[in-house]
């Protein structure tokens, strides 16, 4: 199937190479250009692009020549898989990208990736929407050089005491740290924390809301981490049977399936 000439904005996933979609990877594959940020896609999948394909990073390029390259080459008949980690929607700064581009009269479409948030989850073998226990998760950044909506500031935010992932907030633990206790979170609160999710280098932190950060400066890990705080995280989650879902309950009917009586 031959790739139309528009701009692909395809997620990577978190860092495995194998993590990539299958109609990622085609794309990838298939297209003519390949422009990917060389600062967290991992090397190896770029590697596996075709051998027909100009490949560019784009660490040295600002948005007007990423976006002047893409459309030069879909103006020439080409196709462009524009490679993002993780899943582009979520910081993805995939926006600016795309108002130039509808300003150029380029067509694009996103393609879905895995975002770091699930890998993380996934490493840490964590449920993050527990039955009973919580049904949300929100997902944030904590303010620093770039601002939050007035209504978005973490303490508002955690007030909910659900499921919290933060990106990008590793070196404003300490803030961190500060809002949720103003929000009535217990210093004993369950914290996770995931460096490079899925990465040969991949670590984990388990700690807690009150000794997160001197616990992440201890380990070193001031970037590429996601922050998840609440009580899904409890590690020891596994060795207790306390939460069960509704859906593999044999007296819950559903569709598929007619529920038993509770008494037999």
């Amino acid at each position: 199937m031959k790739l139309e000439p528009k701009v692909y904005i395809v997620g990577a996933g978190p860092g495995d190479p194998d993590l990539i979609t299958v109609k990622g990877l085609r794309i990838m594959q298939q297209a003519d250009v390949v422009l990917y940020t060389d600062s967290l896609v991992s090397e190896e999948l770029v590697a596996r692009a075709g051998e027909h394909a100009q490949v560019l990073q784009s660490s040295g390029m600002d948005l007007e020549q990423m976006v002047e390259h893409m459309a030069a080459a879909v103006r020439e008949g080409k196709s462009v898989a524009r490679i993002h980690t993780g899943d582009p929607s979520v910081y993805g700064a995939i926006l600016e990208q795309m108002v130039l581009l509808r300003q150029a009269d380029v067509q694009y479409e996103i393609v879905p990736g895995v975002s770091s948030v699930f890998a993380a989850a996934a490493a840490l073998g964590a449920e993050l929407t527990v039955p009973d226990l919580t049904q949300t998760v929100i997902l944030t950044r904590a303010e620093g050089r770039t601002p939050v909506p007035e209504r978005e500031k973490l303490k508002d935010l955690a007030s909910h005491h659900c499921t919290v992932a933060l990106f990008l907030s590793a070196t404003l633990a300490k803030k961190v740290v500060k809002e949720f206790l103003a929000a009535g979170w217990a210093e004993d609160t369950p914290v996770a924390v995931v460096q490079r999710a899925t990465w040969p280098d991949q670590r984990i932190v388990r700690t807690t809301l009150q000794h997160l950060d001197e616990d992440l400066r201890k380990a070193g890990i001031r970037m590429h981490a996601m922050i998840l705080a609440g009580k899904a995280l409890d590690p020891t989650m596994t060795d207790r049977d306390e939460h069960r879902s509704k859906l593999y309950d044999k007296t819950f009917t559903h569709g598929y399936r007619k529920g038993v009586p509770a008494h037999e």
